[in-house]
């Protein structure tokens, strides 16, 4: 509760059943503009993954993920936290080409995530991924694919606008790219979030990249699991929130790990027991396709494009019995 933000004056501006037309207007529109723009195709996903498949995002490593037996299929199945892995081995399965991809709507559990505007146990995500070949594992590539997603929410946001005239902020169709060193020396007396809210504040969308390894302060910008994204080929998109005041995450992603970054990064983690799985010794073998993905936040971007001040205005959850009493008491009513 002492995280939460209140914005002074807030005006949520549509009642809660033309908002959840306009979400429905946002979701058609912008998953759209994504597979014309990036060439995927939508496929379906699963909710649930066995534990010794070893496709579960561990995410920073330390969250706990929500398990069960179950009465006649022998092991341990896990909620999914994300789709990271899932996503390459589909493309592989699936037979996709260099230039094919999919994305598919993943929804998620993440128990141990702290409850607050922008964050809730379940996450909904456009979770996307695509083949591409050696020459592309390089920063040029990740940032065009950048500049398409951002087109797709820019477009997104002026369809909206029209739509609905009350809704007034834009969104920038141009990137600014730092790296998160770069990052920490422009700051070197900030936090991370502290950086990213400086720099998301004066360039209004940033892509911040090489997110995972430690940086000359000792620090990482962020934690990120060893096993997907290459450290040195990832990053975060933020678009700066006018009405929370603050940088907002929508995507995390990035080119996928070669054998030569897995094996660098388990390493680093001390997570060499993963190498027995299924999943690990495919890349390590090169046997799965070399990919780009990510997944972007389809309850973080409405709540963006939509002025929002409280994700729970735009998704169904739970939420503690206090949160929702002080935010009727600000004018937040969350669905």
């Amino acid at each position: 509760m002492a995280d939460l933000i209140f914005p002074q004056g807030y005006d949520a501006k549509m009642t809660q059943r033309d908002t959840q037309r306009a979400i429905k207007l946002i979701k058609d529109t912008f998953q759209k503009s994504l597979a014309e723009k990036l060439h995927l195709d939508r496929v379906t996903a699963p909710i649930v993954v066995m534990k010794d498949s070893g496709l579960n995002d561990d995410l920073n490593g330390v969250e706990r993920k929500v398990h069960f037996t179950m009465a006649e299929i022998e092991g341990t199945a896990e909620v999914v936290q994300s789709l990271a892995k899932w996503k390459r081995m589909a493309l592989y399965r699936y037979g996709y080409g260099v230039g094919e991809g999919i994305y598919t709507d993943m929804n998620a559990l993440r128990r141990d995530d702290t409850v607050d505007n922008t964050h809730s146990v379940f996450v909904d995500q456009w979770d996307w991924e695509k083949v591409i070949s050696e020459a592309d594992r390089t920063e040029d590539y990740l940032k065009e694919t950048v500049r398409s997603i951002v087109g797709a929410v820019s477009e997104t946001k002026k369809r909206l606008n029209d739509v609905y005239p009350v809704l007034t902020s834009e969104i920038k169709d141009e990137v600014f790219f730092v790296t998160s060193q770069e990052l920490e020396d422009m700051y070197p007396a900030l936090t991370a979030k502290e950086r990213e809210n400086a720099i998301t504040k004066k360039h209004g969308v940033v892509f911040i990249m090489q997110i995972g390894d430690a940086l000359r302060s000792g620090q990482k910008h962020d934690g990120r699991a060893p096993d997907y994204d290459d450290w040195r080929l990832n990053g975060d998109l933020l678009v700066w929130d006018e009405v929370l005041g603050k940088a907002l995450e929508i995507s995390s992603m990035g080119i996928r790990v070669d054998a030569k970054a897995m094996d660098r990064q388990l390493t680093l983690m001390g997570a060499d027991t993963r190498r027995a799985f299924p999943y690990h010794r495919m890349v390590l073998e090169n046997t799965l396709p070399l990919t780009i993905g990510g997944g972007i936040g389809q309850s973080r971007l409405c709540m963006l494009l939509l002025e929002k001040a409280h994700v729970g205005e735009v998704q169904c959850s739970v939420w503690p019995k206090e949160m929702v009493k002080a935010c009727q008491e600000h004018g937040i009513y969350l669905l």
